[in-house]
C-alpha cells in the first residue's frame, strides 16, 4: 500500500522516543510521529500522551527517501475552526509585545541573530579544518 501526503491512517505506537513515538501503519511501514506533532500543547513527555499499542489516527505529512513523517494533532484538526494557539517559549530573549505573541519585527529580528550566529558557527569550524577550496598550488 503506497503511502500518500495527507492521507489520515489508523496506526498502532510500536515504541516510543524522547523526540517522537513509531506507529505501525496498514501495510506494515512505520513512520514517526514527532514530539511536536503529538499535540497542541506543549509536550514535556511522550508518556503522558500515548503508550506502546495505542491506537492511534495520524496524518501523513512528509515522505522521504522511505522516512514517513506523521502528526496526530494534524489527524485530529477540525478543519473549520483554527489551530489552538501554543504557548511558546522565547528564544533568543527577543522582547515581546501583544501579550505572549511576538510582533513580526520580533521574529524577524530573532530570526536574523540565530542565522549570524549560525554562519559564525559554520566560519569557525570551517577555520579549524582548513576552510573551503584551500590554496592551489
Amino acid at each position: 500500500m503506497a503511502i500518500e501526503l495527507g492521507s489520515k491512517l489508523e496506526g498502532k505506537v510500536t515504541g516510543i522516543t524522547n523526540f517522537g513515538a513509531f506507529v505501525l501503519l496498514p501495510g506494515g511501514e512505520t513512520g514517526l510521529v514527532h514530539i511536536s506533532e503529538i499535540s497542541d500543547t506543549y509536550v514535556r513527555d511522550i508518556h503522558d500522551h500515548l503508550k506502546v499499542n495505542d491506537q492511534v489516527t495520524v496524518k501523513v505529512i512528509n515522505v522521504d527517501n522511505g522516512k514517513i513523517g506523521l502528526s496526530i494533532r494534524k489527524a485530529t484538526e477540525n478543519s473549520n475552526t483554527p489551530p489552538a494557539e501554543r504557548p511558546r517559549k522565547p528564544r533568543g530573549g527577543a522582547p515581546h509585545h501583544q501579550g505572549n505573541r511576538a510582533t513580526f519585527e520580533d521574529k524577524m529580528l530573532r530570526f536574523m541573530k540565530d542565522s549570524e550566529d549560525r554562519l559564525q558557527a559554520l566560519k569557525r569550524s570551517e577555520s579549524k579544518r582548513g576552510g573551503r577550496g584551500g590554496r592551489r598550488g
